[in-house]
């Protein structure tokens, strides 16, 4: 608009163009945006489709940051059946466009999904129980839940008692945390959430408040905030995953799909694509794997091992 009015004035002279000026930025930052998309906020210059993520091998300890894609194995049986490269700097995202990748190529799906807690997330958990697939998803609080220091936090929702009757949680201090109100919110994916309030009746006097609410303002209520589904879904993992067959299954898990990845990176030394753009990256990828399935069908021949599909360990440590 100043352009428009640098024309009718002497004194917005300097100003005269500003109007096109800003119109050829906001050109640019809506290319920039279209490039990113929706799911990440940076790409890289000589390689658009690459994003800038954390990697392992931060040798200057600095958290630096550098172009890479997100690389996804189906494993079965230790043969690789399935590669997805994503832009994505998260795993959970990826879970459902590869699940889906792989029934459009297979023509089938896998009843069994087993997944580390990466991949655990109100949309995959929905979407794999609306496909009816199993999903054995180790839960984000999984291993810190074993903790002693995490039982022995008196706020978290997973250390009070739930009264269903009278659907309401007991602190320990024995004061009921009743069902307040109900909100929607949308996450990141646009994935909608029911979300029940619950606040406690009376924190007054309470020996365990500084402990259990860390609010600055010491009249504010304690207050949680659960969406059943999610942890009605999560609950459903959890049990899956703590059956004897749901530990079979993860142990295979990080012997089969984290030995895929270990094959490729340190036993071949193969750290760095050859080439730019998914396209031409998954190709690449895909010779490999190749190679490194047929490398593993000589050597399951070779020792006789052919129908051998789950490694039977010993003994279940920490699992």
């Amino acid at each position: 608009m100043c352009g428009h009015f640098a024309y009718r004035s002497k004194q917005r002279g300097p100003y005269r163009g500003c109007g096109e000026e800003a119109y050829r930025r906001w050109m640019e930052y809506n290319r920039k945006k279209t490039i990113c998309g929706e799911n990440r906020n940076s790409y890289s210059k000589t390689d658009t489709d690459a994003t800038f993520m954390h990697m392992k091998d931060d040798h200057m300890r600095n958290g630096q940051l550098k172009p890479g894609y997100n690389v996804q194995f189906a494993v079965n049986s230790g043969f690789i059946t399935g590669i997805g490269v994503f832009s994505n700097r998260t795993d959970f995202g990826t879970l459902i466009p590869f699940l889906t990748y792989l029934w459009h190529k297979h023509g089938k799906s896998y009843r069994n999904v087993v997944a580390d807690s990466g991949y655990e997330s109100l949309a995959n958990y929905r979407w794999l129980f609306e496909n009816g697939q199993t999903a054995f998803i180790k839960p984000a609080n999984y291993e810190s839940g074993k903790k002693r220091s995490s039982k022995s936090q008196v706020g978290r929702m997973e250390n009070m008692g739930y009264y269903e009757p009278d659907d309401c949680f007991i602190c320990k201090n024995g004061r009921h945390l009743d069902l307040s109100s109900h909100y929607t919110s949308h996450a990141k994916d646009g994935t909608e959430r029911k979300i029940s309030v619950y606040r406690c009746e009376d924190c007054s006097d309470c020996p365990y408040r500084a402990a259990c609410c860390k609010a600055k303002d010491s009249e504010r209520l304690k207050e949680i905030f659960v969406c059943w589904e999610f942890q009605n879904l999560r609950n459903n993992s959890y049990h899956n995953i703590t059956t004897e067959e749901g530990k079979l299954l993860r142990c295979n898990r990080s012997i089969q799909a984290e030995g895929a990845f270990g094959q490729l990176k340190h036993n071949r030394n193969f750290k760095r694509f050859l080439t730019g753009g998914k396209v031409k990256v998954l190709a690449e990828l895909l010779f490999l794997g190749l190679s490194q399935n047929i490398a593993h069908l000589l050597a399951k021949c070779n020792s006789g091992l052919q129908n051998l599909h789950l490694i039977q360990p010993k003994a279940y440590l920490n699992f």
